[in-house]
This record gives C-alpha cells, sequence and structure tokens, in this order.
C-alpha cells in the first residue's frame, strides 16, 4: 500500500499534539497555502501569547481536496520555512476544521452566522470577489452573483458574505469584521463596496445595515508561498519519518498590516492580539499597500511573464539572469518608486534591495507559470496603476510597458519558440481568441487593449502605441535583447 507521495503505508499521519484548538471566532474563505502560511500563523501565535477563542474555520469555497487533506490529521499541519540556511518547521495547531461550501452551504452559513465568529477573513484570489478589476465594481453578470441575487444558497464569496450577515441582522447579532487578506488595492474599501452592492441588489435595508454597521478594515499582506508539489511532501516525510498531506512552503520574511477597525467588542475581544506577533496596526494601510502591490507583486508579475518567455523556471533563476537582474532592478528605481509616496520611516531603496534578495532566496521555488496565473485580475492593481500615475506626471515606462507586452504574448497561447502555453486566467479563452484573431502586433495589441475588464479606453490609447513596439520588438529580438535595449 502506498501513501499519496509514495510513502510507506504504515508512516504515521501527523496528528494534534497541543490540545484542542480554541473554541472558533474566526471563520476564513479560501484555505489555501497562503492564510495557512501567513496569517493562520500569526493567529496562532497571537492566542499563544494572549489567549481568546480565536480558533479557525476554514471553508473550501469549490474544492473538497483541502478538507480531505487535512480531516485525517485532525486539521493541523506543518509550515516549512525555508531560508539560506535550511528549513526550519513549525506545526500549526490553530485550524479546528475545514467546511466544503458547494458540498454543505447551510453549514457554512450557520458557521459564519455564529454569534462567536467575530471575524470573516478571506483569500479567494482577485478573480474570487466576482468584479470587474478596471473599476473595482461588482461584476453583476457573472452568474454566480447572478445565483447568490435569486437564491439564500450563494456560490461566491461575496455572496457567502452577504447572506450570512443577512442572517446575522435576522438573529439581531452584530456583524462580523470582513478582513480581506488578498492583494487587492484598498482592499477593505473595495470589498465593502462589492458586498453593498450586492447586498442591495438583495435587500436595500441589508445594504443600510452592513454600511453603518459592518467593518472592513484594509490590509497589507506579504510573504512568498510558492506551490507545494508532491516532491515537497515526500522530501518533508523523509525528515520527520511523518505524513503529512498538507504542508505549506514559505520563506522567513513575513509582513501583516491591518487598519485597526473592527466591530466593536460584544463576546469578548474584537481581534487577537495581533500587536503581540509584529502585526503592525495603523490608522491609513494605502502607503503599505501602494509600495507592496508596486514594488513586490508588481515586479513578481513582470518577472513571471518575461522570465516565463525566457525559458525560466522560477523567481530565483529569473533573477540570477544577469539581464533580468538589471531590468527589475531599473524598474524599482526609475518607474514604481518615483510612483508613490512610501509610508512614513520606510527605506524604500532598502526595501527594494530586501525584495531582491528574497526573490534570489535559493531555497524558494517559486514558479513563473504559478504566478503568471489570472493576470487579467491582477495586471489592474499591480502595473496599471502605476503606469497610469506615471503617465499623468510625464514619465516614461518602457520596463512596464514591456511586462505588459509580455503579458500579451503570454495569453496569446504561444510562447517566443512556438511553444504552447497553459495558460490559467478566468479571461484565457476569450484573450487567446482576440489575440490569435488578429493579423499582426498592431492588431494584436488594440484588441488585448479593447478588453475593457482590464484597460480603460484612456489608459488603452495612451499605451497603444508603446506597447506596439514593445511587443514587435519581443517577438522579432527575444527577451534578452528587448532588455538590454532598454537598460
Amino acid at each position: 500500500m502506498l501513501m499519496e507521495a509514495g510513502l510507506p503505508g504504515d508512516l504515521p499521519r501527523i496528528s494534534r499534539q497541543k490540545g484542542p484548538a480554541p473554541r472558533a471566532g474566526i471563520v476564513h474563505l479560501g484555505l489555501g497555502a497562503f492564510f495557512r502560511a501567513h496569517g493562520a500563523i500569526y493567529i496562532e501565535e497571537a492566542t499563544e501569547i494572549s489567549g481568546g477563542n480565536w480558533g479557525i474555520i476554514g471553508v473550501s469555497l469549490q474544492s473538497p481536496t483541502m478538507r480531505d487533506q487535512l480531516s485525517p490529521q485532525d486539521f493541523v499541519y506543518t509550515a516549512e520555512e525555508l531560508g539560506p540556511e535550511g528549513a526550519k518547521l513549525r506545526q500549526v495547531e490553530i485550524v479546528r476544521e475545514v467546511l466544503v461550501a458547494r458540498e454543505n452551504p447551510d453549514a457554512v452559513l450557520a458557521a459564519m452566522s455564529d454569534p462567536d465568529i467575530r471575524i470573516v477573513s478571506l483569500t479567494v484570489t482577485e478573480k474570487g470577489y466576482c468584479h470587474d478589476p478596471a473599476t473595482g465594481r461588482l461584476n453583476r453578470a457573472h452568474p454566480d452573483i447572478r445565483h447568490d441575487v435569486a437564491n439564500g444558497r450563494p456560490l461566491s464569496a461575496p455572496g457567502y458574505l452577504v447572506r450570512a450577515l443577512q442572517r446575522r441582522k435576522a438573529a439581531g447579532l452584530p456583524p462580523f469584521t470582513v478582513l480581506t487578506c488578498d492583494n487587492l488595492p484598498d482592499n477593505g474599501r473595495l470589498v465593502k463596496g462589492i458586498v453593498l452592492e450586492l447586498a442591495r441588489e438583495i435587500d436595500p435595508e441589508l445594504a443600510d445595515w452592513i454600511e453603518a454597521e459592518g467593518r472592513f478594515p484594509a490590509t497589507m499582506v506579504d510573504r512568498i508561498v510558492p506551490a507545494t508539489k508532491p516532491e515537497d511532501v515526500e522530501s518533508l516525510a523523509e525528515k520527520t519519518s511523518r505524513f503529512d498531506a498538507a504542508p505549506v512552503l514559505h520563506e522567513p520574511f513575513r509582513q501583516w498590516v491591518v487598519e485597526d477597525d473592527f466591530v466593536p467588542a460584544y463576546c469578548g475581544n474584537a481581534r487577537p492580539d495581533l500587536a503581540a506577533v509584529g502585526v503592525e496596526l495603523v490608522g491609513n494601510v494605502t502607503p503599505y499597500e501602494h509600495m507592496k502591490l508596486r514594488m513586490l507583486n508588481g515586479t513578481h508579475s513582470s518577472l513571471a511573464y518575461l522570465g516565463y518567455l525566457a525559458g525560466h523556471e522560477t523567481i530565483a533563476e529569473t533573477v540570477a539572469d544577469p539581464v533580468l537582474a538589471v531590468y527589475v532592478k531599473n524598474l524599482w528605481r526609475n518607474e514604481i518608486i518615483p510612483s508613490f509616496t512610501p509610508p512614513p520611516g520606510v527605506d524604500i531603496a532598502g526595501y527594494a534591495d530586501a525584495l531582491f534578495a528574497r526573490y534570489a532566496n535559493p531555497g524558494i521555488r517559486h514558479r513563473t507559470w504559478q504566478i503568471a496565473m489570472d493576470g487579467s485580475q491582477k495586471l489592474p492593481q499591480r502595473i496599471l496603476g502605476t503606469l497610469r500615475d506615471n503617465l499623468a506626471e510625464g514619465r516614461s515606462c518602457p520596463g512596464l510597458v514591456t511586462a505588459v507586452a509580455a503579458w500579451m504574448i503570454y495569453v496569446g497561447g504561444t510562447d517566443l519558440k512556438g511553444k504552447a502555453i497553459d495558460v490559467r486566467d478566468p479571461l484565457a479563452g476569450r484573450l487567446k481568441t482576440l489575440s490569435q484573431g488578429a493579423p499582426d502586433a498592431d492588431g494584436k495589441v488594440a484588441a488585448l487593449l479593447g478588453v475593457r475588464d482590464i484597460f480603460d479606453a484612456g489608459l488603452a490609447e495612451a499605451l497603444r502605441p508603446a506597447l506596439t513596439d514593445a511587443y514587435a520588438r519581443l517577438k522579432a529580438e527575444g527577451v534578452h535583447k528587448s532588455l538590454e535595449a532598454l537598460a
């Protein structure tokens, strides 16, 4: 008999060592690798130091995989920190259970409606909010949103938030705090707007109550968490002589900045003692968010598309390429740092140096293909906002324009050597059809710039000439010669 990773069947499964998890105070939608390697660890550490009933009920909105992996091991898992000096292991035990929304939506709504639940947090990725990335508004035409307006058993993350808040209002309970941990600009305000739009479609009085009583603090999260591969599971089992079906891998660095605006406490504390474990509780997250979205996420996506087209599998390999290393450093210095005001007291050049060191960490194998996923949802906040601000100030942005051109080639479905690309994106079919339906660089760029889900008309018009040149140059000369010309 063999286990999932091909290990001997008699290898013991990991199990809970610290006793039962605290009573649940948080429901988390989207219990993927990032939250388990970031927020869950912070919350567990805060609970260990300061106490409180902050156990986590995880929710998988679609797939039962996470529940099926964690349930046989009491919902505990290993977090493996991968630093240049070697690995460090921590067993995380703050998760109490995992629910699968598609299997039992009523169980999820009941959990979110429990009076003990004070926070509902989310990592559902940009596409999980069913919004138009170009405008930040709810996408009312999204099939899940159309379903959720008409049905009390929702499909989407916004639908679960609204229907659970509806139940709480009917029961005379306060709302929970909605704590989004996704990479969205001004994410608290954005998610509040999406929730209120959907609530008004269902019940205007409910929307008024949410607007008056609810809290949607903005956050900035930062930690590189590569996808866990089967060989990672096997390697961990060899190190520990125990089997963990769902470990997470992460870099040593972590940061969490949270706007300290939670629904007032009505049964104990309003939130875990996050400050005790290094979370920065602030009045305004925006400067931190701009810094991270533009300097980390913007360059991560730029390196992902250009690195992939240059034949590099990981970000570490990409920045080990001297041409791409010069490119990303120039991108920070000349195009990204001038576009925003950094948080008070931050050494922005030092922050860029630290980012480069994190990218170059040989212990982290963060695949360019993984980062390249869902680009239609990521580009507006990671790159296009920076382009828009620079263009308004009269600054040219050849590096960022080249990154967008690389994305356009990528979503066309064929790399620079004619090999097919497995494009994973909510708009993948539409983007590929638009690209392949145009005869030349000018036509392809024009067609993709016409996708209003991504590009507004004004930005599209301003970018078209430079994007067309960058696209044609990448196709004709390849990544290295194109970037050498920029340098």
